[in-house]
């Protein structure tokens, strides 16, 4: 048996399915992720992207931190590759119960999956930070400069969650009890180096964990599958099968 087949007998045997995904899995749709080779981290800035990504530099830097995120991070014309609509197609069939997602880029709700934790926020959420009112996407692509509330002129900030504040706790602890309660875990497109997200795998107590990352994650030693391949081209593969 190769590992496409353990894989598709693994998700045919399972009925508690939780997915748990970072930037990895967006790349085949053309944004960049973080810490791979050709990655933004890799890419030369005059201020280190972490730094820029940063509450403090947000706050100190308005208008270079929206430079760098108009640029790099606020994507709008991706379109969902064949993970994405794979795992929404497992959540339509019942077998999928949730997505567990590092990425900001709503790319999961685009393909049709419904029940997607969004552990660092969303660049589709924006809120001034003086009144509350509610921004797009699109609308915040539209300004330049620091964007600011018509109402108020208050800043309008991404509903992302920058270095140094905390994880939403309520989208926290929803993604906990999913994982708890699954049977099997997917882990895909993610280095699991980041923290606190990568620490709720720690939580999964079910019958078998699948890693499909091309490069090592702490828990590949545990993994009962392991598939070093772009999680898009694996999933592509995999059949369906209504509960």
């Amino acid at each position: 048996m190769d590992k496409i087949e353990k894989l598709q007998e693994l998700i045919d045997r399972h009925e508690r399915l939780v997915f748990f995904g970072g930037a990895g899995v967006s790349t085949e749709s053309g944004i960049p992720d973080f810490r791979s080779v050709d990655g933004l981290y890799h890419q030369k800035y005059e201020v280190p992207p972490e730094t820029i990504l940063s509450h403090t530099y947000f706050m100190r830097h308005p208008e270079e931190f929206f430079r760098f995120y108009r640029d790099k991070m606020l994507v709008l014309d991706a379109e969902p590759n064949s993970a994405h609509r794979k795992l929404a197609e497992l959540e339509r069939a019942g077998k999928l119960k949730a997505v567990v997602t590092q990425n900001i880029d709503g790319l999961h709700q685009a393909a049709g999956s419904r029940i997607v934790y969004e552990l660092h926020g969303s660049i589709h959420r924006n809120h001034c930070m003086k009144c509350g009112a509610f921004y797009s996407a699109q609308e915040i692509l539209a300004t330049e400069g620091v964007p600011r509330c018509p109402v108020c002129q208050g800043i309008i900030k991404p509903d992302v969650v920058l270095y140094e504040e905390p994880l939403d706790q309520n989208v926290m602890e929803q993604a906990v009890q999913a994982i708890e309660e699954a049977d099997l875990m997917l882990v895909g497109g993610t280095s699991l180096a980041v923290y606190p997200a990568a620490g709720l795998l720690r939580y999964f107590h079910g019958d078998a964990l699948v890693v499909l990352n091309r490069s090592a994650t702490p828990v590949d030693s545990n993994a009962d599958l392991l598939i070093e391949e772009p999680i898009g081209q694996v999933l592509a593969r995999i059949k369906v099968r209504e509960l």
